[in-house]
């Protein structure tokens, strides 16, 4: 039963701790490492090493409302530290670990930018970084005050009592208007935009979302998400950390090599809810051996939340034809819109029940116009994203923001009592989007019987000859081609002096390794388009892992296609 009320306890760290008071001994973070027992925070335990966090970061005098982000890897530490900065009044900020794969000077070229346009105050990390993050303290322009390494402090000293209490004062007296946290939104660039989140957005959040959730106490969350994007903070920290149930966090980049650990872990601790990206689907359907199966069981499994792109079809019957015989209700295949503007979720489809799908044709969708397929239509199936939480209000509008009716494709904007504050230091970004307290998403879709179908990104499509063409379209029938890599593919617009206009190109990851099987790979691509009625003008193959990714995961088809007009490499092959 969801009895969860704001009016008990208005700000996050308050929360927290009567959620120690009341079940101390309950698990609170379950942190999950292949091949290792658990590590288990419970309520009361984590909260005492919080304060003890907060004590060494008082003692470094960094101050209420300054920035504290957070650089560090898949350790148990993360979460007393994250809720040990928030008990200071400081706000905490969680940002990507470096990538193996990418070159120092772009991981310090991005925190530049993040430095320069959010105002990080203060960098708590690893020492293994330290040679890459320090020389940005003395670069002209930045914010960065200092570098820090947590990980290294003595966090078996008692604390002060006057300290303890002094720092408690600090906690109470934050107003639940104030700041909690800052998120910076998906992207490959130190350009992500900072979302600023007050307490009463994320409390507020946590009330209304997990009414349209049906949480209750018996639940358990289980994610690889990283703790740097909304849907894994939030959504699997955040939300069942204020509401007082367990979550139990896995390593990404161990989840990356082998898929098959969550599921593993939901079948022993019994895991009852997940949020997933959809490319996760296709993971879990195509690249798990049976063999690794042995002993599964998802029989727990009540919800899985498909959310932050857009739902495919083909990938939830993937998912449940494979996972029906361990045990998987598909009836818990859900889906949710959200973004880190709402602090997460807009609408959600309905616990228990077949999520809405609407089979319309391809071409007038293409135009802006939502009609059921005919028998020669062209077709393509919406699923939907749910209706609205309460709290939330959205519209489907036009190029000039007037409302569409339903049935017509337009943006979406959404108002929000869960609403961030803005773009921290960027009032120029906020004034673009935030209109009479409507945020303008850049996000397509449309409304049918109150549910909300998203079908792509407004500044990815490509506009061929006044014809919009929906990237996801193209991308979906190419990821079917074989000898292209499945989930490794963007589609793009390039612009035609001769022509006036875009064309459609396609950048596919292919393990063919000689000219004539790249051909048949080419040639298949070019035959996967006309099914959709769309002519792709240019094909580029590359080999794997070649394509640049968002922090959410997903190949990013503008840092892709920047990639390619402003490189010659001889890896890239094209017609």
């Amino acid at each position: 039963m969801n009895n969860f009320e704001i009016g008990e306890a208005n700000t996050l760290w308050k929360r927290w701790s009567l959620n120690a008071k009341k079940n101390p001994d309950r698990d609170a973070i379950i942190h999950w490492v292949a091949g290792e027992e658990p590590l288990r925070w419970s309520f009361s335990r984590l909260l005492e090493s919080a304060k003890i966090f907060s004590a060494h970061i008082r003692a470094l005098d960094i101050k209420p409302g300054e920035v504290c982000a957070i650089i560090m890897r898949h350790n148990a530490m993360f979460y007393p530290l994250y809720l040990g900065i928030s008990r200071t009044a400081a706000l905490p900020a969680v940002l990507a670990y470096p990538n193996p794969r990418l070159h120092p000077d772009k991981f310090r070229q991005g925190l530049e930018g993040m430095s320069q346009r959010s105002g990080l105050d203060y960098i708590l990390t690893e020492r293994e970084l330290e040679p890459l993050i320090s020389p940005l303290i003395e670069k002209p322009g930045s914010t960065i005050k200092a570098v820090y390494f947590p990980l290294e402090w003595n966090l078996n000293e008692s604390i002060d009592p006057k300290i303890d209490n002094e720092i408690e004062n600090i906690a109470n007296s934050v107003n639940e208007t104030d700041p909690f946290l800052l998120q910076h939104s998906s992207g490959t660039t130190g350009l992500q935009k900072p979302v600023v989140l007050s307490h009463r957005a994320v409390l507020n959040h946590v009330v209304h979302y997990c009414k349209a959730l049906r949480l209750s106490e018996n639940d358990k969350v289980v994610s690889w998400l990283p703790l740097y994007h909304d849907m894994g903070l939030i959504g699997a920290y955040q939300i069942p950390l204020a509401f007082g149930i367990p979550s139990i966090q896995i390593d990404p980049f161990q989840w990356v090599l082998a898929p098959v650990i969550q599921l593993e872990t939901i079948s022993k601790e019994k895991a009852t809810l997940l949020w997933l990206p959809n490319f996760a689907y296709n993971i879990y359907a195509e690249k798990i051996n049976e063999e690794e199966l042995e002993g599964i069981s998802l029989e727990s499994v009540r919800m899985i939340i498909n959310a932050s792109e857009p739902v495919r079809h083909d990938s939830h019957e993937k998912f449940a034809n494979r996972y029906k015989k361990y045990g998987f209700n598909p009836l818990a295949l859900t889906a949710m819109y959200g973004m880190a503007e709402t602090t997460l979720a807009v609408s959600q489809t309905t616990a228990g029940e077949k999520i809405p799908e609407v089979i319309v044709d391809r071409n007038k969708l293409q135009n802006g116009v939502v009609e059921f397929a005919k028998s020669n239509s062209i077709t393509r199936v919406c699923v939907s994203s749910g209706k609205l939480i309460d709290g939330c209000d959205a519209r489907i509008v036009d190029d000039k923001r007037n409302d569409l009716p339903d049935g017509f494709v337009g943006e979406v904007a959404v108002k929000s009592v869960s609403m961030f504050d803005g773009y921290r230091n960027y009032p120029e970004k906020t004034a673009e989007v935030v209109e009479n307290c409507w945020y303008f998403t850049g996000d397509y879709g449309f409304r049918y019987q109150n549910e909300f179908f998203i079908i792509g990104r407004k500044k990815d499509i490509i506009i061929v000859a006044g014809k919009n063409i929906y990237p996801e379209d193209i991308e979906d029938v190419v990821n079917q081609v074989e000898g292209v890599i499945p989930g490794r593919v963007i589609a793009f617009g390039e612009e035609d002096e001769t022509m006036g206009t875009e064309q459609v190109a396609v950048v596919a990851e292919t393990k063919a390794d000689d000219e004539q099987s790249k051909n048949q790979v080419r040639m298949a691509i070019l035959k996967a388009g006309m099914t959709i009625d769309v002519n792709i003008h240019k094909v580029y193959l590359v080999p794997p892992r070649w394509l640049i990714k968002s922090s959410s995961g997903k190949p990013s088809r503008k840092a892709n296609k920047e990639k390619l007009i402003s490189a010659t490499d001889p890896q890239v092959w094209s017609r």
